[in-house]
């Protein structure tokens, strides 16, 4: 009986898991293997955004800085970063792959076309500027 509770227990947690897909609360990694920021993706009507809700900040620098660097005419210019959608107009093109909307890094304001999308319980995120790209993973926090 027990055996069946548990078995029942993990396959509702598993497809709970599943249900979620990309949505929810990341931790952003960076290139060294550093957080830089938890970010919340969450849906409005068909798309999704992200939107920044915590920095990890060494000491001695802004808990919440501005956006200094995003450009003059973005109405995210010189706003805080905490709060700040950083994702925007995500469109569904695969099982959890998204698209067609862009990503902004608040720390050199540059605004980047993006896909996303889950890989062994990660999410890959990949900015494109131009031919170039980069991709990071984050990983969900639970």
């Amino acid at each position: 009986m027990h055996l069946i509770l548990f078995l029942l227990f993990c396959l509702g947690t598993s497809f709970t898991y599943a249900q979620k897909g990309v949505l929810g609360k990341w931790k952003t990694i960076d290139e060294e293997n550093e957080p830089k920021s938890v970010v919340e993706i969450f849906q409005k009507d068909s798309l999704l955004y992200g939107k920044i809700i915590k920095l990890y900040r060494k000491p001695g620098e802004d808990i919440d800085p501005s956006c200094i660097e995003c450009a003059s005419d973005d109405p995210r210019y010189k706003k805080k970063v905490i709060g700040m959608e950083i994702m925007k107009d995500m469109k569904k093109t695969g099982e959890n792959e998204y698209s067609e909307g862009t990503i902004l890094d608040p720390s050199n304001g540059r605004v980047y076309s993006c896909k996303i999308w889950l890989e062994e319980g990660k999410l890959k995120i990949r900015g494109y500027w131009g031919p170039f790209f980069r991709t990071q993973a984050w990983h969900r926090l639970q």
